[in-house]
């Protein structure tokens, strides 16, 4: 049986109802790309993961639009290899 640490446990439910709504933005763009991560990941958002979340959702909306769509890559604080795999997995096209 394979253990897991209570930090990469997924979010409740309730968490994650949260964390969404925190998430909401005033740019639509964000909004989709936010939106299609939730669908196809939240599930499995664990709170390393949650913790990145809440870091790019402090961004204004045009510098979170440039990492979403690649025109940059975090930098400073942001340069953590968890916000990185976040914005990978929102980033990333949905399968057809």
């Amino acid at each position: 049986m394979e253990t897991v640490v209570a930090h990469e446990a997924p979010l409740s439910a309730a968490e994650i109802g949260k964390l969404r709504w925190r998430c909401r933005r005033g740019l639509l763009e964000n909004d989709l790309l936010i939106e299609r991560f939730f669908a196809a990941h939240g599930g499995a958002i664990t709170r390393p993961m949650a913790h990145a979340i809440e870091a790019l959702m402090e961004l204004a909306d045009n510098d979170l639009l440039d990492l979403l769509l690649r025109r940059r890559e975090p930098e400073g604080p942001l340069a953590l290899p968890q916000v990185r795999r976040v914005l990978e997995l929102m980033r990333r096209p949905p399968r057809p």
